[in-house]
């Protein structure tokens, strides 16, 4: 028998690859962060004072998930999210929830043609990049349930047919918290497929004054131009975001502080309904998030904490008492976040 030509791979040649390929993701992950914070300012061009609620945003957005933004009217709700769609280079669409809007008006319906003599699919809004649900409250829940497939499989099932929905998708949603009349309640189902709820709050004195000033100036009523923001990032580069921060490491004792807030939900007096599986997997994602928008090598405590709120807020429902009592779900929570200790790495 001839001797094989092949020699065995050489240990110590394999190990010196492993330091260069820890320094191509390094890289990666410091250029993934920069483009993430060149996002962040040219939104701030646009949103003045709510600096707290565009990291949370962009939380959902490199997390993958989708976010309900909750606020009086006038905060900017829907300007944030027509500056993130100028941001990025994908399509965009917005749906006004109307007590009238059905179903189809959402997704999309079937019509004839009259020269092919066949019935034919229209896709509606919902095939987009980004969809603004404005007023979401304000469908009944046949029609918001409209959203559900689409939330979690990112596809649509229009007469019978699966239809993608092109990636990266994003569900942005606003609802008002103080005007009741004619609404319908978000079922549990909807409000667990989404990664976020954020609650936005008026703006300081000083960002109010500054607000005021580059409004004014404007030649639009009452809200700030977005024409002037440049897109910065197009739908395959925040796919790439997605899955940098994916791959970022996170050490086993983060991970199960995560889990641990989860679970802590559901046996706490004070609540009556705890936040499910889809909760311990939204703080992770969200941790990852956080840690690359803070340019961050690795997950900590401090990046899940950050997230917590919001990743836990709609998911648990207040016991009845404390409600009466004046007490808050975010109160209860920061109740919770102070007995779960975390990990010190």
């Amino acid at each position: 028998m001839s001797e094989s030509n092949s020699a065995p791979s050489d240990p110590v040649e394999n190990l010196d690859k492993l330091p260069l390929q820890a320094s191509s993701q390094a890289a990666e992950r410091q250029q993934a962060s920069q483009r993430a914070q060149t996002l962040r300012r040219e939104l701030q061009k646009a949103l003045i004072g709510q600096n707290s609620m565009i990291d949370d945003v962009l939380t959902a957005l490199i997390g993958g998930g989708h976010v309900l933004i909750e606020g009086v009217p006038g905060l900017g709700k829907t300007l944030l999210v027509r500056a993130l769609a100028r941001c990025l280079g994908g399509e965009f669409a917005r749906i006004q929830f109307t007590p009238d809007l059905m179903p189809s008006d959402v997704t999309g319906h079937a019509v004839y043609d009259l020269q092919s003599e066949q019935f034919k699919l229209r896709k509606g809004p919902l095939f987009t990049h980004m969809l603004l649900a404005d007023e979401i409250n304000r469908a009944p829940a046949k029609t918001q349930a409209a959203l559900l497939e689409a939330m979690q499989e990112g596809q649509v099932t229009l007469e019978g047919k699966t239809l993608p929905i092109p990636q990266p998708f994003m569900v942005l949603a606003t609802q008002n918290p103080i005007e009741q009349e004619g609404t319908y309640p978000l079922p549990e189902a909807e409000l667990d497929r989404f990664m976020l709820k954020l609650h936005m709050d008026y703006p300081q004195a000083h960002e109010e004054v500054e607000m005021v000033r580059q409004v004014t100036r404007s030649s639009r009523a009452d809200m700030l131009d977005v024409q002037p923001l440049l897109v910065v990032m197009q739908p395959h580069e925040v796919q790439t975001l997605q899955q940098v921060a994916s791959d970022l490491p996170i050490d086993e004792q983060v991970l199960e502080y995560a889990v641990r807030l989860a679970r802590a939900t559901r046996n706490w007096a004070g609540l009556t309904l705890g936040a499910g599986p889809r909760a311990s997997i939204a703080l992770v994602r969200g941790g990852r998030a956080r840690a690359l928008l803070r340019g961050g090598e690795f997950v900590t405590p401090d990046d899940i904490k950050s997230c917590a709120m919001a990743v836990l807020r709609h998911r648990v429902r207040l016991a009845p008492e404390l409600d009466m009592e004046g007490l808050s779900v975010d109160q209860v929570l920061r109740q919770i976040f102070d007995q779960v200790p975390a990990p010190r790495l």
